[in-house]
């Protein structure tokens, strides 16, 4: 069997989903890469957590896409997960979710805006929408569009995929990303939470504004910067 190290790592972050509450039955989906094979390990889809086992996962081709083991099919969202890892090489793991309160941002078409520091402890600004798809682009290729959309989006706004590991997808929902599978699913844990937090600050203040940029700057950089000082050391 083929990148067994790998394929445990994806297969221990996809089981993280339903354990952390971000998922109902097969409504989502991790990926982790070898960018030296130039592999990606994948969810089957639409198969149950409880059944799945390491050997499931699917092994696909960064660049083709196509299927070099495995026996089931790979995620119907492989596509979107491909565009991701070939437009941000520092991405090594990609989750999906529909979880709740980040889906509700993205039926709203909203970004998540950056209310505190709890949100800015991991993500540098807002957390953005991308576009909707058009009607060409739906038809062409809709999981390929929704990934080409996603880059679109970081492109137009400058953004740098590291330090903004998130993204939700107008009328659909949550990307996440990290170093590796285990850092995504972090990601999209902490996503569902400020997504959250968001959420009930504009219900007890609906013109809430954004927390000021020198607070955003301090937080993020306190953890993530160059004399990052918050932990015990790297």
């Amino acid at each position: 069997m083929m990148l067994e190290a790998l394929r445990e790592q994806v297969y221990k972050a996809n089981m993280e989903l339903p354990r952390r509450g971000l998922v109902c039955y097969t409504w989502g989906n991790v990926s982790g890469i070898d960018r030296a094979e130039g592999l990606v390990v994948i969810k089957p889809s639409g198969v149950e957590y409880e059944e799945l086992t390491p050997a499931d996962l699917v092994v696909v081709d960064l660049h083709t896409g196509a299927t070099v083991e495995g026996a089931l099919n790979p995620s119907s969202d492989t596509k979107t997960h491909l565009e991701l890892y070939k437009a941000f090489p520092a991405l090594g793991g990609v989750v999906h979710t529909h979880s709740p309160h980040a889906v509700a941002w993205a039926q709203s078409g909203e970004d998540i805006p950056c209310y505190g520091t709890t949100h800015a402890d991991y993500f540098y600004g807002p957390i953005p929408c991308a576009r909707h798809l058009t009607q060409e682009e739906l038809d062409e290729d809709y999981e390929r569009g929704t990934g080409k959309v996603i880059v679109e989006t970081f492109h137009a706004r400058k953004l740098d995929p590291v330090a903004v590991p998130a993204v939700i997808c107008h009328s659909h929902g949550p990307f996440t990303w990290g170093k590796d599978p285990a850092q995504a699913v972090y990601h999209a844990v902490v996503l569902e939470e400020v997504a959250r937090m968001a959420m009930f600050t504009r219900m007890v203040r609906p013109q809430a504004e954004a927390a000021p940029g020198r607070m955003v700057e301090k937080h993020y950089l306190r953890k993530h910067g160059r004399n990052a000082y918050y932990g015990q050391g790297r």
